[in-house]
């Protein structure tokens, strides 16, 4: 029998993420805008993402937020902590979006 994977355990995060990446670019074919990509984690922070990745794996991924004061971040974090993630766009152009990675 197979042994179940819990989130924040080591696992398949790198199929999470390219899941995640799939939504954000099937939003971005269906409204032809840039996305907007807000993360809310369990009892804490929300951040607008340029981008997110599978690594360093064993049930974490890492985020990489936009600076409100310029300088550079990322957030290591387990799978678990993530309580939502919402996709959406403005109207007017925005100062920042979400980065698709190149093809």
């Amino acid at each position: 029998m197979g042994e179940v994977w819990v989130p924040g355990a080591a696992g398949p995060q790198d199929v999470f993420v390219a899941r995640i990446v799939a939504r954000i670019e099937a939003f971005v074919e269906r409204y032809g805008k840039q996305a907007h990509v807000e993360v809310e984690l369990r009892g804490g922070p929300t951040a607008v993402l340029r981008s997110l990745e599978p690594d360093p794996g064993a049930g974490f991924i890492t985020l990489i937020p936009h600076s409100e004061d310029g300088g550079e971040e990322e957030w290591i974090i387990p799978v678990a902590a993530i309580a939502r993630i919402t996709l959406s766009f403005e109207e007017e152009e925005a100062p920042f979006g979400f980065s698709l990675p190149s093809s």
